[in-house]
């Protein structure tokens, strides 16, 4: 079976979920980004699409060649197939790409797929063993009619509120970071129950939302409201747990300072000339540094404006004390590039080849597959209806 797959898609079988048929009736991002990790551990993800295809496509600047590198960062490996629920032989389609499935994802909204008999309980009875995922903005309950989008999720989570100076406004993330943890969440989901399914020989239904992925991922700001009774507040850059633990302006531009623990602190008071400090009762211990922070900040400050970020950072990642510049995103992919991570992996073969963002994870028993650059709309209609017939 494997060895058919490769001839007809031209992608090699191989992973620790080859053999594993995703049907993708997801689209944006958290979805499509879940399912991207599947397809990278080698599962054979089929990406229907409605008849104006994935949003994301259009969702330019910027773009690359004409195509939205927001779909790109998060479809590559995937096979698509352009489908219409609304027209019965169409949707027969869809229906055959699910019978062949081993997990099915989608963000409809909640009840929208019942009556195209894909709901979970329709397809329960039918496919026993389909593990179903199912990605909602706010739940099933007293959620159900508002939209799921990331910068809501943001805004009601407190993760705004949090975010930004204090003297400021609420700001949210560069990045829909709420889509991308509920992905994650997503995934580690749907392989726990691909795991429980060995034993069981049955599917399982698996419900993520963008609200309860995000109060989860706010972790220790979350766990002060819950456990603690305390409403975190803006700090800026600053955290309301660990000191110096922020950037610091120096001769020509900040730099961060991440200290963790007493000894990490005792190593920066070493390099700069400070060692009297680690001995201060009021900066010796974590809980003291954090009561008298803004005199520290003044005197780490002080001497820290006497060389350059680039200087300093050298000789603090000598004596092994976490910082770090400030860097763009070019120059974090550089950096990466630097220490060996290989962040870049070209998707796809032949004429076209994308530049994607390596898979996170690496795997002993071998490299990631990236032979499938993102598709093209529709692109894969012919090939995907060979493999049904088969």
């Amino acid at each position: 079976m494997t060895d058919d797959l490769e001839a007809l898609f031209g992608r090699p079988a191989t992973g620790p979920l080859a053999g594993i048929v995703v049907a993708d009736l997801s689209r944006v991002l958290a979805g499509p980004y879940a399912t991207m990790l599947l397809a990278d551990m080698g599962a054979l993800v089929i990406k229907v699409e409605g008849p104006r295809g994935d949003d994301t496509r259009t969702w330019v600047p910027p773009e690359r060649d004409g195509e939205g590198t927001y779909y790109l960062s998060v479809n590559r490996n995937k096979y698509s197939i352009a489908l219409d629920f609304a027209e019965p032989e169409q949707l027969a389609i869809v229906h055959r790409i699910v019978e062949r499935a081993d997990v099915l994802v989608e963000n409809f909204k909640p009840g929208g797929l019942q009556r195209f008999g894909l709901d979970f309980e329709t397809l329960r009875a039918r496919h026993p063993r389909l593990v179903y995922a199912s990605i909602t903005g706010f739940g099933t309950a007293g959620g159900i009619d508002l939209p799921g989008y990331d910068l809501l999720a943001q805004a009601v989570s407190g993760l705004m509120d949090v975010t930004g100076s204090p003297d400021g406004g609420p700001t949210k993330a560069g990045v829909a970071l709420v889509d991308v943890i509920t992905g994650l969440h997503a995934t580690a989901g749907i392989l726990a129950a691909l795991n429980a399914r060995h034993a069981t020989r049955r599917g399982d239904r698996i419900e993520v939302n963008l609200l309860s992925s995000i109060l989860s991922g706010m972790v220790n700001q979350t766990s002060a409201f819950v456990a603690g009774d305390v409403v975190p507040r803006r700090m800026g850059n600053a955290h309301p747990s660990l000191a110096p633990y922020e950037p610091f302006p120096t001769a020509d531009r900040d730099l961060v300072l991440a200290v963790g623990n007493d000894a990490q602190f005792a190593r920066l008071c070493e390099v700069l000339g400070m060692p009297q400090l680690a001995d201060d009762a009021q900066y010796a211990t974590m809980g003291a540094r954090n009561r008298h922070r803004d005199a520290l900040r003044d005197l780490l400050t002080d001497r820290l404006r006497t060389r350059g970020a680039d200087e300093w950072f050298e000789l603090l990642r000598a004596a092994g004390v976490p910082s770090g510049p400030i860097l763009g995103v070019d120059g974090g992919v550089r950096f990466a590039e630097s220490l060996g991570l290989d962040p870049v992996a070209p998707a796809g073969r032949g004429a076209r080849v994308i530049p994607t963002v390596r898979h996170p994870i690496g795997y002993a028993s071998g490299e990631v597959d990236y032979s499938q650059a993102p598709p093209h709309f529709d692109g894969d209609r012919e090939r995907v209806l060979a493999w049904l017939d088969r």
